[in-house]
């Protein structure tokens, strides 16, 4: 179940550079509706404040000294009984590092080029419980680790997706809302929100990037072309 969404969200900030921490602050802190509550300029110190501030959302920079960003989201997840939701802050969108980083758990990326309003949506979205996704770039980092063409037979889960699962999964890799998924299939966002629960359980995935991350990487969607 989605936990409610506080307000002010509480932000921490994980990043090497002083000078982006302090510029993501800003943006932030500008927000009635958020609040920069911690800062860590090491990924063993990010592990360190968000347990102890147990924040709703975290923006970890993947490439950090001591423990890098992958490193300390496994461990925020894994030590966490109600882990808050992390977004990846990277400078390039085709970083193989952002793709560790969503299979660990990351509930998506943002580019630090990004304008103030879509760093601001994206905190709002992921405290929500849904999933900052980009098909396009997923499916370039998927193509670029999970090679093309016949490879082994598809993971098993594959088989267990009624057609309906299936049909949502192909939507849901495309980056369609729950909303939307539910306009485009012409049933009910509750029958939606139970699909999704389904699909999730059965490829064994905490969140939608996580889901889709395995259709490439268990032959259930191509590595390249469209989804």
């Amino acid at each position: 179940m989605t936990p409610p969404v506080r307000e002010p969200l509480r932000v921490v900030v994980a990043d090497d550079e002083r000078m982006v921490r302090t510029a993501l602050r800003v943006i932030l802190d500008a927000e009635p509706d958020m609040e920069v509550v911690g800062e860590a300029a090491t990924g063993a110190e990010a592990v360190t404040v968000v347990r102890a501030l147990a924040p709703d959302v975290v923006l970890m920079d993947v490439r950090m000294p001591e423990v890098d960003g992958i490193r300390a989201i496994e461990r925020i997840l894994a030590t966490m009984a109600e882990p808050p939701r992390i977004v990846v802050v990277t400078t390039f969108e085709n970083d193989a590092y952002v793709y560790d980083a969503l299979r660990a758990g990351a509930a998506g990326f943002l580019l630090k080029r990004a304008e103030p309003d879509e760093l601001t949506g994206a905190v709002r979205l992921v405290a929500r419980g849904d999933s900052l996704l980009f098909p396009a770039a997923v499916r370039s980092l998927a193509a670029a680790r999970v090679p093309a063409g016949a490879g082994p037979a598809p993971a098993p889960w594959v088989a267990r997706l009624t057609d309906r699962e299936a049909d949502v999964l192909r939507l849901m890799a495309t980056g369609l809302s729950n909303h939307e998924v539910s306009r485009r299939l012409g049933v009910g966002p509750q029958t939606v929100k139970t699909h999704v629960a389904a699909v999730l359980a059965k490829t064994g995935s905490r969140d939608r990037t996580q889901a889709v991350i395995a259709a490439y990487e268990g032959g259930f969607l191509r590595r390249t072309g469209s989804a």
